[in-house]
């Protein structure tokens, strides 16, 4: 992944950090859509990364679109990109590897659902939350909410365009840590590593299941992973986590 732009990659021990670079709020312009659907279809590839971080460089996260790349009312041209900011978000959705958000500061409208598309969310006190689009006569972002803040609070989230710092997401139930600023990639380093060094092929099924389950009847929903717990029993991940289990050692998975 070279000559990008907008975004930053390193991978190491299987886990893969991404880091939003796009000085000076890391506004999401289109060069930033196309280059996040190319490195997260492409970390969702490789053999060598099993967890990834998605952070921002600086002090802000998101600030959310660059509001200079508006579309234009010609006809096409919104429809356009409104599928090209689907994408952008839908890469994260549908990712087969756990991404983790570490919110390391302003979290704002598009910058807000790109951490809240990953699957872990993680934010340091001055970190935070919002969606303004009402603000600026925008209404974006409901489905987005809705799935992890309970409804009195999401729509007081798109309403007011109030911001929710760390502590607030925590209490909230809607991250899952807050930390110092300065704890913060070390604590979704933890995060990573603990998910790499579980079963990849588990992990995926595993986010598989989040994915197809999440609008199903408990009865189909389980049903399906039923079908998935039967598809690993036979894998070579499962073999060999049995073999540790027997021999009383850490598993080595391939």
């Amino acid at each position: 992944m070279e000559n990008l732009e907008c975004l930053k990659v390193d991978v190491a021990d299987h886990v893969a950090v991404v880091t939003i670079d796009r000085p000076k709020v890391n506004a999401q312009n289109n060069k930033f859509r196309d280059e996040i659907v190319s490195v997260f279809d492409t970390l969702g590839d490789r053999n060598d990364v099993r967890a990834v971080v998605l952070t921002g460089a600086g002090k802000t996260f998101s600030a959310g679109a660059d509001l200079s790349e508006r579309p234009t009312t010609e006809p096409g041209v919104y429809s356009a990109h409104n599928r090209r900011v689907r994408a952008s978000f839908d890469c994260l959705l549908e990712c087969p590897k756990p991404i983790i958000a570490a919110v390391n500061g302003a979290a704002i409208g598009a910058g807000c659902v790109t951490a809240l598309c990953c699957d872990i969310i993680i934010a340091s006190e001055k970190g935070f939350l919002a969606m303004t689009e009402t603000m600026v006569g925008l209404a974006g972002g409901v489905a987005h909410v809705r799935r992890h803040f309970n409804e009195s609070d999401a729509r007081l989230m798109i309403y007011t365009g109030r911001r929710f710092y760390g502590l607030d997401l925590l209490r909230m139930n809607v991250a899952s840590a807050c930390t110092s600023p300065e704890k913060l990639m070390e604590t979704a380093m933890v995060m990573a590593y603990e998910i790499a060094g579980n079963s990849p092929s588990a992990v995926r099924a595993a986010k598989s299941s989040f994915q197809i389950t999440e609008n199903l009847s408990i009865l189909e929903g389980y049903r399906y992973e039923q079908g998935q717990t039967k598809t690993l029993s036979s894998s070579a991940d499962t073999a060999e986590a049995m073999s540790a289990f027997r021999e009383k050692r850490k598993p080595s998975f391939k």
